[in-house]
C-alpha cells in the first residue's frame, strides 16, 4: 500500500503496471519526457476525435484515434488502447460504407473520461509530489473505535 503502483482506488483494470514499469525501465531517463509527450498528444488527439464526432465526420476520427491506441499501448494503458481502437475501425467502416459514425458518440464520451483516469494514474504513479498515502490525517482513518481499549 502507498506503493506507486498501487491500483486500490477503484481502477485496478485501466493500467497495466507491470507493462508501466518495463516501459519506465526501457526508456530510462527520457521516460517522464515522454509521458509527457503522451499527455499532450492524447489531449490533443481526444479534442480532434470528439471535433470530428460534433461533425460526424469519420475521415476525421480516423488519424487521432491511431495515435492514441498506439501511445497508449505503449505505457499499459489497454482499456484506453482498447477504445481508441474501436473508434478507429468504427470510422474506418464508417468510411468505406459512406455512413455518419453516430454510433460511436457513448464510446467518444466514455474516451475522454477514460483518458483522464489514466493521466490521473500515471499522474499519480510518477509524481513524487502527488499524495499516495491516505487522505485522513497521518495514514490512519480518524475514529474512535479504539478508544478505551487496550
Amino acid at each position: 500500500m502507498g506503493d506507486a503502483t498501487d491500483t486500490s482506488e477503484g481502477a485496478p483494470d485501466i493500467v497495466d503496471w507491470v507493462h508501466f514499469e518495463k516501459s519506465r525501465a526501457e526508456l530510462g531517463p527520457g521516460f517522464i519526457r515522454i509521458l509527457s509527450y503522451f499527455r499532450e498528444d492524447g489531449t490533443k488527439s481526444v479534442g480532434q476525435i470528439e471535433q470530428a464526432m460534433h461533425e460526424g465526420n469519420a475521415t476525421a476520427l480516423v488519424i487521432p484515434a491511431h495515435t492514441l491506441k498506439g501511445e497508449a499501448r505503449q505505457f499499459g494503458a489497454e482499456p484506453l488502447a482498447d477504445i481508441a481502437e474501436l473508434i478507429e475501425t468504427t470510422a474506418r467502416l464508417c468510411i468505406e460504407t459512406h455512413s455518419r459514425p453516430d454510433e460511436l458518440v457513448k464510446d467518444v464520451v466514455e474516451l475522454r473520461r477514460l483518458f483522464q483516469q489514466t493521466i490521473d494514474l500515471f499522474e499519480k504513479a510518477t509524481n513524487p509530489l502527488v499524495k499516495r498515502a491516505p487522505q485522513n490525517g497521518f495514514g490512519r482513518k480518524a475514529s474512535n473505535q479504539d478508544f478505551g481499549r487496550i
